[in-house]
């Protein structure tokens, strides 16, 4: 396959490239702190000194970046994507992000004559760094079919759910749910503990019964032993809710356990524990005093 471009490498995004350089792609990599380059650098990728030359170079471009913000800019600014996006290029967005921002960036790809393909993961760190993520692609069709071998290396299975915003919408309500579940484990293993039971015999039990779930599972120990090590980090995953939620406002439905859901990851943010796994929203009850 052509050579890849590849903006953005944080937690994600250099699990990923150094996966497509592993299965043989040839990759040119740009992120905003160049020094991340480094390492992709000696497994044989190049590197571009900004989105745009990265663009100009590769027929095809994947961005990873963390928020919308950071979607939008590597688009609009100076030295950004929409400078050299032109006819024959593809743009493959796999952020999370809104759908507004998701069809604001398609837009401006499209008048430019580029095509363009919204892509967002569910999966984190191991996952990204085993090609076992899911892909939730939306878009151009034919770019996504052009794409697929790179998606073949990068998940386990992708999705094409038809119009840009879609995948949007569909990894937000993923993360939605995971983020309440998550405070739901948490709310339980302090229960546990608090009533005078071994957490760790919780953690047995679940993994038995009809909730049994690998988040679950690999979650669970590290939080008995309040080891947060961020595989996505907890400021993420409220930014998550909070786009969720406003999902929920536009579409008029009722989200009491998401809310209160974002509410928990608000004040664990505010303990300063935003970049710490979402796990790490278990901390927020362990300091409520008994």
């Amino acid at each position: 396959m052509e050579e890849i471009g590849f903006l953005g490498l944080g937690i994600m995004g250099k699990a990923m490239s150094m996966n497509l350089l592993r299965h043989g792609f040839k990759l040119t990599v740009w992120n905003r702190t160049l020094s991340r380059c480094d390492e992709l650098v000696e497994h044989g990728a190049t590197i571009g000194e900004s989105p745009a030359a990265v663009i100009k170079k590769c027929k095809y471009t994947i961005a990873m970046l963390s928020d919308p913000a950071a979607a939008l800019s590597v688009v609009f600014e100076e030295g950004g994507v929409l400078e050299q996006i032109c006819a024959g290029k593809g743009y493959i967005d796999m952020s999370t992000v809104d759908a507004e921002t998701s069809s604001k960036i398609s837009e401006a790809i499209t008048s430019k004559g580029g095509n363009f393909l919204e892509a967002p993961v569910s999966g984190s760190k191991k996952p990204a760094e085993d090609g076992q993520l899911v892909i939730l692609a939306a878009g151009e069709k034919a770019l996504y079919e052009e794409i697929l071998p790179a998606f073949d290396v990068l998940g386990k299975k992708s999705f094409y759910l038809g119009q840009v915003g879609n995948g949007a919408k569909m990894k937000l309500v993923v993360n939605m749910i995971m983020g309440s579940m998550m405070n739901a484990f948490s709310e339980g293993l302090v229960l546990t503990e608090k009533s005078g039971l071994n957490p760790q015999t919780l953690l047995d039990v679940l993994d038995l019964g009809a909730i049994a779930n690998p988040m679950f599972k690999m979650k669970g120990p590290s939080m008995v032993q309040s080891s947060y090590s961020p595989a996505f980090p907890l400021k993420h995953q409220q930014k998550d809710m909070r786009l969720a939620l406003a999902l929920g406002d536009e579409n008029s439905v009722p989200m009491p356990v998401a809310a209160a859901a974002n509410e928990a990851f608000k004040k664990a943010r505010s303990m300063g524990l935003g970049d710490l796994d979402f796990s790490a929203v278990h901390e927020t009850l362990k300091a409520t005093k008994s």
